[in-house]
């Protein structure tokens, strides 16, 4: 049993806001309240673990729907227990895998086999499966039963779908299944070099870089598809202004459409490329200061709905290549909140609520999940975080280490990670060294 005492609870789904008691048995939120340890049963406080949150901010288990964890095939870069481990340090309590795994997610033994590997770690680790066998781009996967067996959406995240007609089976597909599906927009016949905008960033390269076109027209393409179809359908990782605009216009007609947006691509622009070279290197590249600005206004005004990571762990050696052959992605799970505050609570772009809001209740309303907030009855995953406190990131708790942000100063620290009702990461055992 655990009892937090008097956080300053957020919750975006309820809408309730305000100094709050909260009593946890075994996996789920019993009481919300104000002093509740007057209120329990005799003999319940010498059985109960008590969490002082004065001062803190008590908030849903964040929610990631768009992290890669590289098990099965490459584990050197991160596997499912240590990217739980970062989930945790970061305030995710859930979590949704891409499918570009070795072998990828097309079928139900190797489903099965991540959402064991998942199973086993502190947190929720769900899993995608993919749109196509093999993320060819040519023969879809038996959906039906991959929903069946667990996959809590579609994706071939890392492979963008070309065949439209393909497009559209799957999207119909995914609507009988009342499931979402999510699409990494990059049109490969026109980036020459993938991960670096066409731009400044690449000028400064002598490279030809990926232009903004090679999103916009998948993005236009895929959105059209949504609103005929009326499937549930996700753009990923956002990094264009027309690309938000474009999904501004499709929610205006009432499409079931959603997007992200990653904490690096409302944060960074081309420069960090230039200044941090393939630490700054990832699918779709960083952009330009407009479209970054364009991004934040998406998240403002509901257009884009969910803040998702893109956690894309790399080994040192593969990011110290060329910044043509070095793989695109950086981590994100332990950077996402501080950013989030930093950048667009305390850049006075974002209430405290919306952000968790797009961290929380809506993603895992995306994915159909039971989580993402905090109610009487509800799962007892929460965080206890200090929005005003400063941290360096010195280390980090993924495998990887391929971000920009290494070394970066910034406001926010998750002190606690419950979930399930059981700490699951512990600040002060950290800073002991415990």
């Amino acid at each position: 049993m655990l009892l937090i005492e008097n956080g300053y609870l957020i919750d975006p789904k309820s809408g309730r806001e305000g100094n709050y008691d909260i009593f946890i048995r075994e996996d789920r939120i019993e009481r919300i309240g104000r002093n509740l340890r007057e209120t329990l049963e005799p003999g319940i406080l010498e059985n109960c673990r008590i969490l002082p949150a004065e001062g803190l901010l008590v908030a849903p288990g964040l929610v990631d729907v768009h992290v890669h964890f590289r098990e099965p095939g490459f584990t050197q870069k991160e596997d499912i227990s240590t990217g739980a481990g970062a989930a945790a340090r970061g305030g995710f309590t859930t979590v949704v895998l891409m499918a570009n795994t070795k072998p990828p997610v097309d079928n139900g033994e190797t489903l099965a086999f991540v959402r064991r590997q998942g199973s086993r770690t502190p947190i929720h680790v769900e899993t995608c499966a993919n749109v196509t066998l093999g993320m060819q781009g040519r023969e879809l996967t038996d959906m039906e039963a991959l929903a069946a067996q667990g996959a809590a959406g579609f994706t071939d995240d890392g492979a963008p779908l070309m065949d439209p007609g393909l497009v559209r089976e799957a999207m119909e597909r995914v609507r009988k299944l009342d499931m979402p599906l999510s699409l990494h927009e990059e049109d490969p016949s026109l980036i020459e070099n993938n991960g670096i905008n066409r731009g400044a960033a690449s000028a400064y390269y002598g490279i030809g870089g990926s232009p903004r076109e090679a999103e916009i027209t998948l993005v236009e393409r895929d959105l059209k598809l949504a609103l005929e179809t009326g499937a549930c359908v996700n753009i990923q990782h956002i990094s264009t202004r027309e690309a938000v605009e474009l999904l501004r216009q499709a929610k205006e007609k009432g499409g079931n459409v959603h997007g992200e947006a990653a904490p690096h691509h409302f944060t960074l622009t081309q420069e960090a490329a230039v200044r941090w070279g393939t630490l700054a290197k990832m699918n779709p590249p960083l952009r330009e200061e407009e479209d970054r600005q364009a991004i934040i206004r998406g998240l403002k005004d509901g257009t884009i709905d969910l803040i998702a990571t893109d956690h894309a762990p790399h080994t040192a050696g593969e990011k110290e290549q060329d910044i043509t052959k070095a793989p695109s992605g950086i981590i994100g799970l332990e950077t996402a909140l501080p950013l989030g505050i930093t950048v667009l609570v305390q850049g006075g772009y974002l209430t405290m609520r919306e952000l968790l809001a797009k961290m929380t209740v809506n993603p895992a309303a995306l994915y159909h999940l039971d989580a993402g907030y905090l109610a009487e009855g509800g799962p007892a995953d929460l965080i206890l975080a200090d929005t005003a406190a400063l941290q360096v990131f010195d280390h980090f708790a993924s495998r990887s280490s391929n971000t920009p942000f290494a070394g970066w100063e910034l406001r926010g620290v998750v002190r606690t990670t419950v979930c399930g009702g059981k700490v699951v990461y512990d600040r002060g055992d950290e800073e002991k060294g415990n």
